[in-house]
C-alpha cells in the first residue's frame, strides 16, 4: 500500500474502533511511538509494546461520549490527522482530549507516529 491507502485504512479502523486491529494489521514490527516529553511512555518500540500500550489506554476508559478523526492529509511518506476525544477516564472523570497525530509510512507499514497535545 502507498502512503494514502495506508492513512485511509488507519482513519477507516480507527473510526470503527478498531484501533487494536490497526496496529496489528499497518503498523511495522519496529515501530516507534512517541508521546510528549513527560508522558511514562514517551518513547515506545515495537509493534507488540505499541499494541500493549494502546491496550492499556483503551482499559483506562470507562466511556467514550464522542470522538472525532479528521480526514489525513499526505505528504510524501507522512500523513497527519486530528484526534479528539470526550470520554470519561478511570479515576479521572470526564476530559476532552484534541491531538495532532503524525504517521511516517515506510514499505508500506506505519514506521513512526507521533503526538501532540496539551497537557
Amino acid at each position: 500500500m502507498n502512503t494514502n491507502e495506508v492513512a485511509q485504512k488507519w482513519a477507516k479502523l480507527c473510526r470503527e474502533g478498531k484501533n487494536l486491529d490497526c496496529i496489528m494489521e499497518l503498523y511495522a514490527d519496529n515501530v516507534v511511538s512517541k508521546e510528549m516529553p513527560g508522558i511514562p511512555e514517551e518513547l515506545t518500540t515495537g509493534k507488540q509494546n505499541v499494541w500493549n500500550k494502546s491496550k492499556q489506554w483503551l482499559g483506562s476508559i470507562e466511556d467514550f461520549h464522542s470522538s472525532y478523526i479528521t480526514d489525513p492529509v499526505v505528504a510524501g511518506n507522512f500523513f497527519t490527522s486530528v484526534m479528539e476525544f470526550d470520554c470519561t477516564i478511570k479515576e479521572r472523570g470526564r476530559q476532552k482530549m484534541s491531538e495532532v497525530c503524525v504517521y511516517e509510512v515506510k514499505d508500506g507499514k506505519i514506521a513512526s507516529e507521533q503526538y501532540f497535545y496539551n497537557m
